[in-house]
């Protein structure tokens, strides 16, 4: 069946929506005061000319058998529990965003994929299997983890220079720890890498639509 898909692309500064067959996104400012309930009213209004019957929700936290596993940093209150197809007034795939953009970018074999936000998204693609990771809170070195050199952080604290051989050095690391046939670089921050690494290619925030639309194409 050829599902109508929503795409809902969930970020600690921005809510984007996309459906099937529409070319133009629609996004809303989120931040510490977007709750679900706020987030899933606005993409129903948003909505309400687009024709869909299924919804994929990006989401930027941890996410276990469609479930959020705890809340999101940087946006409000009561996302864990929420009821999103009732909300939304239909069935929902909910999926963490680093994972939803992955699978929009894959191009078969072992993917690694990195999104460098706010954060460090992460997620291995292995044969088609997608698999969200946490590896932005793991450490790295002198006490930090790898959200600390990657993320807005490192970016802003190390300087764009330094930044760039710290993302160097830890995509070489990472695609050999994972044995990864290639590495996609996504997340806001990707662009202002001047020169990738070795089989390392450059995503696009689109792919988070392509994703949740690919979430549901094989139902």
């Amino acid at each position: 069946m050829n599902h109508k898909v929503l795409v809902i692309d969930v970020g600690g500064t921005h809510v984007k929506i996309l459906a099937s067959g529409e070319k133009i996104l629609r996004k809303v400012a989120s931040g510490c005061k977007m709750t679900a309930r706020k987030m899933c009213r606005w993409a129903s209004t948003a909505a309400k000319d687009w024709s869909y019957d299924v919804a994929a929700i990006g989401y930027p936290a941890p996410v276990v058998h469609g479930k959020p596993l705890r809340e999101p940093y940087n946006l409000g209150k009561g996302w864990g529990g929420f009821d999103y197809e009732k909300a939304l007034g239909c069935p929902v795939k909910l999926i963490n965003d680093a994972a939803m953009q992955a699978l929009g970018s894959y191009k078969g074999g072992r993917m690694l994929f990195l999104g460098l936000g706010t954060g460090l998204g992460s997620a291995m693609i292995v044969d088609g299997i997608v698999e969200p990771m946490e590896l932005a809170h793991l450490p790295y070195k002198k006490e930090k983890t790898y959200e600390d050199y990657l993320g807005l952080r490192g970016l802003k604290h190390s300087g764009k220079k330094k930044w760039r051989k710290h993302v160097n050095h830890i995509v070489r690391e990472l695609q050999v720890a994972m044995s990864a046939d290639y590495v996609v670089l996504g997340g806001g921050n990707a662009k202002k890498i001047k020169k990738l690494p070795p089989q390392t290619l450059l995503g696009s925030n689109a792919n988070a639509f392509l994703g949740g639309f690919r979430l549901w194409s094989e139902q």
